[in-house]
């Protein structure tokens, strides 16, 4: 997809985050949006610090976020382009749930100091079952990626 198909509206803020996702420190792995299409595509960011608590136990000697937070903050992208994209359907009394995740591949480590982008693209949504497929990169090197699926419930 290329810029000029991209949704012109205000992209989330942190406070909007947080208004859609139930997600709090230190599981909240998701920092800003930088891009959304509707029912399309999210592009999120997570800056990664040594200051996660992860980090002290994973590993100490060489920290690395470990590949189940990776792909945690790739299904928080998930959610939020559910949420944005049926904000005005689901209204503020709904929770997203991660079913699956299939094919998920981790092709470099993510250190203190990468910046996370986490790209979202809905491939279908069928009878309440969202599915995405979902990439974590760093600069320009893949570090994750899967097909994610989701469903939206009320809370």
């Amino acid at each position: 997809m290329n810029a000029s198909t991209e949704t012109s509206i205000a992209l989330p803020d942190i406070n909007d985050i947080m208004r859609n996702l139930p997600h709090r420190y230190p599981m909240l792995l998701i920092d800003r949006v930088v891009a959304f299409s509707k029912r399309e595509r999210l592009v999120g960011i997570k800056n990664v610090t040594i200051n996660e608590p992860y980090f002290a136990g994973h590993f100490p000697q060489k920290p690395v976020m470990p590949g189940v937070l990776i792909l945690e903050s790739m299904a928080q992208a998930c959610g939020m382009l559910a949420f944005k994209s049926e904000q005005e359907e689901l209204g503020g009394n709904h929770i997203i749930y991660l079913v699956a995740i299939d094919k998920a591949r981790f092709k470099r480590p993510v250190e203190p100091g990468d910046q996370l982008r986490l790209e979202a693209s809905l491939k279908r949504v069928m009878r309440g079952l969202w599915m995405f497929q979902a990439q974590a990169w760093v600069g320009d090197a893949l570090a994750a990626e899967a097909e994610i699926r989701c469903t939206v419930k009320e809370a």
